[in-house]
């Protein structure tokens, strides 16, 4: 394991092995705010020997999410809240990046959070994405309509001011979510982009939105900025054409090598976050690192989904990846870095009950439970 456990310099910071932890939805903040749970949970994998740390999705704005526990960083609560974490994963010689999320169409009009925005559910374009499930809601109801965004400079404007209020609560720099079917994502996709202005059509058009967002967050952290797609991916209903998904990311990468980010999160496909509509799969599966590292000579590269702690190994080693995103083994294995430098085995078993939490059931349990190897 020798070269994961090499210093990495990303934009300003330096991090001391190349073990991420990637970004997870854990559903378990207390009305959108971070709370004492969060923080202990963030802590256990700081410890654990984390190299960098990626925040689960972070709403930029009110958004009426699945999920209903989610946090956000639009008020000084939130801000606060993210203060005592970021604060506590130093303390513990860790980094963390907050990612910025925006959910785009897949928000829900009925949600809580939706309603106290005073807002619709807002996409590229008014085409809805199939499938979903508001469990909280009567009824467990799926997507809706969106209604077109008229101005997409307005939410740029709230990314940028997510980034300020990231800084505010003492990140290390933030992420870009391009991935998994939200907003950024239903921009570059021809699928639930469909808009005939700039912002739509060509794939120079459809990466505007990405692109102007990104640069929006480095005019408040320089370079201390990544992004994370997924273009082999089918999750919330999007996908393209083989030639088309090449087309548009690798016009979107060619442009990124050029803004000086501090890394470019490359999701590999990903079965069990595929889909299946009128008998067809949705993703469209290709090999995305091999298809978008040379587009990306200068910007660090991670690679992430289901990457094994040898692959790891084997990709960093090879000089492929600069470092790997873990994503599901840091949920059941807290130490997981130290055990990957030790050889200590993976042997704690996935809570899926306790994934996201129970509904009235204790929020510690699949979440901040699982033990540490015997050292």
């Amino acid at each position: 394991m020798s070269a994961l456990f090499t210093p990495l310099k990303l934009g300003s910071t330096t991090i001391s092995n190349r073990i991420g932890m990637s970004a997870l939805t854990r559903n378990r903040s207390t009305a959108t705010v971070p709370n004492e749970l969060m923080l202990k949970y963030y802590v256990q994998r700081a410890k654990g020997g984390a190299g960098l740390i990626v925040s689960e999705g972070i709403l930029i704005t009110r958004q009426g999410t699945e999920w209903q526990q989610a946090p956000g960083i639009w008020s000084q609560a939130q801000i606060d809240g993210w203060k005592k974490i970021t604060d506590a994963v130093h303390e513990a010689d860790s980094k963390i990046y907050a990612q910025l999320w925006h959910l785009g169409r897949v928000s829900h009009p009925d949600a809580p959070e939706q309603i106290a925005a005073g807002v619709p559910v807002y996409g590229p374009s008014a085409i809805p994405a199939r499938g979903g499930k508001f469990r909280f809601l009567p009824g467990q109801p799926g997507y809706v309509t969106p209604t077109q965004i008229v101005d997409p400079t307005l939410i740029v404007a709230q990314y940028k001011q997510a980034a300020i209020n990231a800084k505010e609560a003492g990140f290390d720099g933030v992420e870009l979510h391009g991935a998994g079917g939200y907003l950024v994502h239903q921009f570059l996709d021809s699928s639930s982009n469909q808009r005939t202005d700039k912002w739509g059509g060509s794939p120079e058009n459809r990466a505007r939105f990405a692109l102007e967002t990104l640069k929006a967050l480095i005019e408040v952290w320089g370079p201390d900025v990544g992004l994370k797609i997924s273009p082999a991916f089918g999750y919330n209903d999007v996908g393209m054409p083989l030639q088309d998904t090449v087309d548009t990311y690798g016009y979107l990468l060619r442009e990124v090598e050029n803004l000086g980010l501090s890394y470019v999160t490359l999701m590999r496909y990903l079965a069990f976050a595929d889909v299946e509509y009128d008998g067809k799969l949705r993703a469209t599966q290709h090999d995305v690192v091999e298809t978008y590292s040379p587009f990306l000579t200068n910007t660090p590269i991670f690679v992430t989904s289901d990457v094994t702690p040898a692959e790891a190994e084997a990709l960093v080693g090879s000089g492929k990846a600069a470092g790997v995103f873990i994503g599901r083994n840091w949920i059941s294995h807290p130490d997981l870095a130290r055990r990957m430098k030790t050889g200590k085995a993976l042997d704690n078993a996935l809570d899926f009950a306790g994934f996201y939490g129970t509904e009235g059931g204790d929020p510690a349990v699949g979440y901040v439970d699982y033990p540490e190897a015997t050292y």
